[in-house]
C-alpha cells in the first residue's frame, strides 16, 4: 500500500474494543512504538544483524489492525497511518456520559458501538461518577446536554407526586 492509499482519519473504523479517547491515544501511543520497533528491526537487517520478529500487538492495536489494514512492512504507510491517528484523537467525537454508579467496561463497550451506529462511527465515551443521579445518566456532547437520571425525572416530576400523596393523605 503507497503513502497515497492511506486511509484518512475520517475513514478509520472503530473496534468495539476502543471505548474512550484515552483508549485512542494509547493506540496511537502503541502504533508509533510499533513503527519505532519496526524501524529499528529494518536498520538491523541492513546491517547484518539478526532480524527480530514482529513486535507483539495489545488487543486493541490488532482489533483496529483488523478493520483498517496496515501495510506495516512499508515505512512511509506507518508515517502517514501515525499522522492519520493523531488527526483521529484530536477530532474524536466525544460523548460525555456520567453515570450514578461505575460502569462496566462491556457495557460501555457495549454503549459505543450502539453509539457509533445511530451518532457517528467515531464516537467515544467520557465516562464520569456522580452518585447523586441515583441512577440513569448525564449525557453532554459538544453542544447539547441530556439528563436523563431518576433524580432529574422525580426533580421534574415533583409536583404531580406531591398532588398524589396529598389526595392520598385525604
Amino acid at each position: 500500500m503507497s503513502k497515497a492509499e492511506v486511509k484518512d482519519y475520517t475513514e478509520f473504523t472503530l473496534p468495539p474494543v476502543l471505548v474512550t479517547k484515552v483508549d485512542v491515544a494509547r493506540l496511537v501511543h502503541e502504533f508509533e512504538a510499533v513503527d519505532n520497533a519496526l524501524t529499528a528491526k529494518s536498520v538491523r537487517k541492513k546491517a547484518g544483524a539478526n532480524s527480530e520478529e514482529m513486535p507483539a500487538f495489545s488487543s486493541q492495536l490488532q482489533e483496529f489492525l483488523d478493520a483498517n489494514p496496515v501495510d506495516l512492512e512499508n515505512s512511509g504507510a506507518r508515517s502517514a497511518y501515525i499522522k492519520q491517528l493523531h488527526l483521529l484523537k484530536d477530532n474524536v467525537h466525544v460523548m460525555h456520559m456520567t453515570f450514578a454508579v461505575v460502569a462496566d467496561p462491556e457495557s460501555l463497550q457495549q454503549l459505543s458501538a450502539w453509539l457509533r451506529e445511530s451518532i457517528h462511527p467515531q464516537t467515544v465515551i467520557d465516562a464520569h461518577l456522580q452518585p447523586a443521579l441515583v441512577a440513569g445518566v448525564h449525557l453532554r456532547t459538544a453542544n447539547r446536554v441530556f439528563d436523563l437520571s431518576v433524580r432529574n425525572a422525580l426533580k421534574e416530576k415533583r409536583g404531580e407526586l406531591k398532588k398524589e400523596l396529598e389526595a392520598l393523605r385525604g
